[in-house]
């Protein structure tokens, strides 16, 4: 099967989308299928077989120059041209872009796939994709409405028309997911999310999981660092819930020797620095960003305990990355992540969603108790082996592409019949 994989951005270490895509396209190629990644930037990291094609944009939020203005000679054409004004006026343009720039590519290359699959794009390009009589699937790792209500929360009365705006190609997706076929999702709590969000029917959502390396996220062979708590926060908002966990470090430095090391790129002077700061524990956290699968694996493998202390999560691969390194968890009560964890007291706990004495309670808790920390991280690991595999992913993906081939055929014989 020849398969288009479309992702409008794809950082390789940071957030789920570049390590879905980059699994995802190698577990395809495994089982013999024939991938083209087409990505903006920033672009993935991909393994042999698998083509990259790049679909450029004008990179307005590229490190270390987020919110640039584009000289005049990279103005290219009127897509250029909406991408900078939108930009300039706070909405965020690039799901629209993307998918306008890629179907242009896909429209006259149509004869060279058999499907194309979207990864939470969803921008209206993707209609004229279907249009033209490609087989389309596209994955929603969970709607972004539940960020927008997030962010909106943590927002001051002045700035809540700005992050309203920002938001406002989510009506967009919406609409496009409502008239894609084949919807996948990675967990059921977040197809129950898009069904209610984005108003689509239930039955046209498959839930195929994450995957998880298991050979590289895998428990160490050296001692673990003592008291070491690792979080993962693929971007510096309110929804990944790390106010809480710095108010839950604060409390517990008070009693023990603790130190949170925090994945994540914190915006230089915002809102987390300064929070590091009024709290006095700018010697109990290290940031580290820009690390790779292997430094991360590393990392989470050395810690005494993970924590995910998320407002809301779609489905969290940071999650299962800990387990498979057989590191214990305290992770929120909310989106997939009891669904992920499993049972309360398996292979970590879960606690009330914004709870900073929940949070300090139990991963005290798990950092006073050898047995209780060795206990979780042995079901963890096994839970990750057998629930979490990339090529389990990438089999279960090949079934809805299938679906949508066979629903595009049977269309096309409808149409002719008239």
């Amino acid at each position: 099967m020849r398969i288009a994989l479309l992702s409008y951005r794809s950082k390789p270490h940071s957030g789920g989308q570049g390590v879905y895509v980059r699994q995802l396209s190698r577990g395809l190629a495994e089982l013999g299928h024939e991938v083209e990644v087409f990505s903006g930037q920033p672009y993935p990291e991909l393994d042999p077989p698998v083509s990259l094609t790049e679909v450029p944009s004008l990179d307005l939020y590229r490190e270390p120059d987020p919110f640039r203005t584009p000289r005049p000679a990279e103005i290219r054409d009127w897509l250029d041209v909406a991408e900078v004004a939108t930009m300039w006026t706070a909405g965020f343009p690039e799901p629209l872009t993307f998918s306008v720039r890629a179907a242009r590519l896909l429209r006259q290359r149509a004869h060279e796939f058999d499907v194309v699959h979207d990864n939470q794009c969803l921008g209206y390009g993707l209609l004229s994709v279907r249009r033209a009589g490609i087989p389309l699937v596209a994955t929603v790792h969970h709607p972004i409405t539940r960020d927008r209500v997030a962010d909106l929360a943590a927002a001051p009365w002045w700035r809540r028309p700005a992050v309203r705006r920002w938001y406002g190609f989510v009506r967009m997706q919406a609409r496009v997911a409502r008239r894609i076929p084949e919807l996948i999702t990675v967990s059921r709590a977040s197809a129950d999310d898009i069904a209610e969000d984005f108003r689509v029917s239930a039955d046209r959502i498959t839930t195929v999981p994450l995957g998880v390396d298991t050979d590289l996220f895998r428990p160490p062979d050296a001692p673990r660092t003592p008291g070491r708590i690792v979080a993962v926060a693929s971007a510096d908002v309110p929804l990944k819930g790390v106010r809480h966990l710095l108010e839950a470090v604060a409390k517990l430095r008070t009693e023990r020797d603790v130190h949170l090391t925090l994945v994540s790129r914190l915006a230089e002077g915002g809102p987390t620095e300064k929070l590091i700061d009024e709290l006095g524990i700018a010697d109990a956290v290290n940031t580290v960003s820009g690390i790779d699968d292997t430094e991360l694996a590393g990392l989470l493998a050395s810690a005494e305990v993970a924590c995910v202390p998320s407002l809301y999560e779609g489905f969290s691969l940071p999650t299962v990355e800990a387990m498979s390194c057989g590191t214990p968890l305290v992770v929120s009560r909310a989106g997939a992540l009891p669904e992920v964890v499993g049972p309360d007291g398996g292979c970590g706990y879960l606690v009330p969603p914004g709870d900073a004495e929940a949070l300090a309670h139990r991963l005290g808790a798990v950092l006073d108790d050898p047995a209780l920390r060795r206990r979780l991280g042995e079901a963890g690991r096994e839970r990750a082996q057998r629930r979490y595999s990339w090529r389990s992913v990438a089999e279960a993906t090949v079934e809805r592409y299938m679906a949508s081939i066979e629903s595009c055929r049977a269309a096309g014989d409808d149409e002719r019949k008239r």
